[in-house]
């Protein structure tokens, strides 16, 4: 039967059913239930367009469906190109219907506003009837609606084809894809380009919660030597349990007929994250939780179940919470670098960090002076106190005085009514950290030596004495020595802060950190924009090898999120260097640039994630199917590397801690 026969036919029966009552025999059993799920939801015929919602709605239903939009949006965008002359629009629902996104040729786009097949119009079936959209969410299946058999009259002018997209750890579905155009542009290709797509949705939201589950892993792996003494449960943001000590998760297991897994999903998946810890505490009284973000947004949480001996007040050797979710975790794990001069500031770190010292970080611009102050906190025993920075060479003298000692009500003009707290007040409890020490003006400087020896501030304009406890950790990127001999630094406050000095090594004298580096901060920046982990090509490294990076790691950083931000494709080659690297670096430019490029193939992803990165358009493999793949893998290198654990963590391309994570998690299924 031709397609044109077939509407007829198809036509027919619709009228039938709809004047009878009755199932017409012609049609397929799906599309006959679809029509009755219809007519029993009250659907009428007549109707002409779907509910439209508007904009607060449309916002919120996006705001919900963020992850699932920055999956698609690679799609989306191609869309507008191989879309734009082919009469078709793809279209992006979320699990309910409700449209989120469209793209393609404007004038379809135009045209289904007819109907309200639009951002905003809802379109499942028992608002609209059979169409592809809501019909492939009751049927959870990929499913192509042609002209007469919509329910609708109206909407029999659409040809639709349209697949659910379910989450590829735990199934959860989504939303739909759906590639929509008039009847006269029929495609017979345009179901399989729905699936297509769908699959590459799913396998690029499958990378992204891999990378957010090492994240929280690594997190947790950086709290557990301060908690051995408790029990803790590692969550992602779906609700998705992803790592729990064994007694918690044995002694949870047994005292919850549901189960512990959808007790979690129902706290956390099912929640806003502001609303986590107060569910947390309702199930589990005794527990603390941290929120992990990256970038400012949640990814998950860490749930510290805490010893019922100790729930009460009683004494502890571990403290009795978690850090604040303000002040995020971070420890020295966390600091990408495997060369031997970062080993050793790491090592010589974690021992700073167990006293109370002052210590004085030592390096050029950009090195990350920072991440090892807030290291130092984080490994010490004020690990729930504050960390306040203050960046001495960035303001004029009496404003750094006013932030540095607070001020009294009335001290000077446009001074706050009720006066104001300073840092050294804001920092009690916990960690004081001076960025460009070496600027603060030479008079203030006996001020601040004074808090340090009697541990007593004095506010601007006040004579009240204020009792503070805090630890001094100080920056520097000059010669405090030097500047001691040429008088603009007393000798007795640098004696003071530098009782121990820590050298942070330039990212010139690093070796292979810089493509260590370059990959992490090219996952991140790709994270943030919804792509997949970019690759980085051979003649790209060699340039990063050799260029000298005055600006260090921070100089890296903005590189590379400008590549990733600019480049065309997930390669990344010389083309997309900004030119000042290249020209400092003596690399050619111009119209021959792109000949004279090396025709090396690119170098295979470089990420600090163990990630099997399926093809855009596979079928994702089983959960149990993956984890069996990546446990031979892992060994196959532990024992090609002669049992060496940093050799196959850098042959893995994974951080070791990680590798020891997954060694243990296989000994303890052994074991069991």
């Amino acid at each position: 039967m031709d397609q044109n026969a077939d509407q007829i036919a198809i036509r027919r029966a619709w009228e039938t059913f709809l004047t009878e009552g009755r199932r017409p025999p012609s049609i397929s059993p799906a599309l006959a239930s679809s029509w009755e799920r219809s007519r029993t939801s009250g659907v009428v015929s007549r109707l002409t367009e779907a509910p439209l919602s508007g904009e607060p709605e449309v916002h919120r239903r996006r705001r919900q469906s963020a992850a699932l939009l920055a999956a698609a949006r690679p799609a989306l965008t191609r869309s507008h190109a191989f879309l734009g002359d082919a009469s078709s629009m793809m279209i992006l629902s979320d699990a309910t219907g409700f449209i989120v996104e469209t793209a393609g040729d404007p004038r379809v786009i135009d045209n289904g506003r007819r109907n309200h097949l639009e951002t905003g119009g809802r379109w499942e079936e028992a608002a609209i009837g059979t169409n592809a959209i809501g019909t492939a969410l009751v049927e959870r299946r990929a499913i192509q609606v042609r002209g007469a058999a919509h329910y609708c009259e109206d909407v029999q002018r659409w040809t639709c084809a349209a697949t659910p997209v379910c989450h590829p750890i735990g199934g959860e579905l989504l939303g739909v894809v759906d590639i929509s155009g008039p009847m006269t542009s029929f495609n017979p290709q345009s179901l399989a380009l729905a699936v297509a797509i769908g699959q590459e949705i799913e396998a690029q939201l499958g990378r992204v919660a891999e990378a957010e589950h090492e994240e929280l892993l690594r997190r947790f792996l950086s709290k557990r030597s301060m908690w051995l003494s408790e029990e803790m449960l590692v969550v992602d943001r779906r609700g998705v349990l992803v790592h729990g000590t064994r007694h918690v998760r044995q002694k949870l297991d047994a005292a919850s007929p549901e189960g512990l897994a959808s007790d979690v999903h129902a706290l956390i998946g099912r929640a806003e994250s502001t609303l986590w810890e107060e569910n947390c505490r309702r199930r589990f009284p005794n527990a603390s939780l941290e929120v992990v973000r990256v970038d400012g947004e949640a990814i998950g949480c860490i749930i510290l179940m805490h010893n019922k001996a100790r729930a009460g007040g009683g004494p502890s050797a571990t403290p009795a919470t978690l850090p604040s979710a303000a002040e995020p975790f971070f420890g020295f794990d966390e600091i990408v670098g495997d060369c031997p001069a970062m080993e050793q500031a790491r090592e010589k770190g974690r021992k700073l960090a167990r006293n109370a010292l002052p210590v004085l970080i030592e390096g050029e611009t950009g090195v990350g002076k920072e991440l090892f102050a807030r290291a130092i906190k984080c490994a010490g025993p004020r690990v729930t106190g504050p960390f306040v920075p203050l960046n001495c060479g960035g303001m004029p003298r009496d404003l750094i005085a006013s932030e540095l000692f607070g001020y009294a009500r009335g001290a000077f003009t446009g001074a706050d009514e009720k006066g104001r707290a300073g840092r050294i007040e804001k920092a009690d409890g916990g960690v004081l950290c001076l960025d460009e020490i070496g600027e603060m003006p030479l008079d203030l400087q006996s001020y601040l030596l004074r808090v340090l020896e009697d541990g007593v501030v004095y506010r601007i304009g006040d004579h009240e004495p204020r009792q503070v406890d805090i630890r001094i950790v100080s920056m520097t990127n000059r010669d405090l020595s030097a500047e001691v001999e040429a008088g603009r630094f007393r000798r007795d406050l640098y004696y003071r802060i530098a009782a121990v000095r820590l050298a942070i090594p330039p990212l010139r004298e690093r070796g292979e950190d810089i493509v260590l580096l370059a990959a992490r901060l090219g996952h991140e920046a790709a994270m943030r924009l919804g792509r997949p982990p970019p690759r980085f090509s051979p003649s790209v490294l060699d340039l990063f090898r050799s260029y000298p990076w005055p600006g260090n790691v921070r100089e890296l950083r903005n590189v590379v999120d400008a590549m990733v931000a600019l480049a065309d494709g997930d390669v990344l080659d010389l083309a997309d260097v900004p030119a000042d690297i290249r020209r400092s670096s003596g690399r050619p430019e111009g119209a021959c640039f792109a000949a004279s490029a090396p025709s090396t193939p690119p170098a295979p992803p470089l990420a600090p994630w163990p990630a099997v990165t399926p093809a855009p358009y596979a079928m994702p493999a089983s959960r149990r199917e993956m984890q069996a793949a990546e446990r031979a893998a892992i060994l196959a290198q532990v024992e090609a590397a002669g049992g060496n654990l940093a050799e196959a963590a850098r042959r893995l391309g994974i951080a070791r801690s990680t590798l020891y994570l997954k060694l243990a998690r296989y000994r303890d299924e052994s074991d069991a």
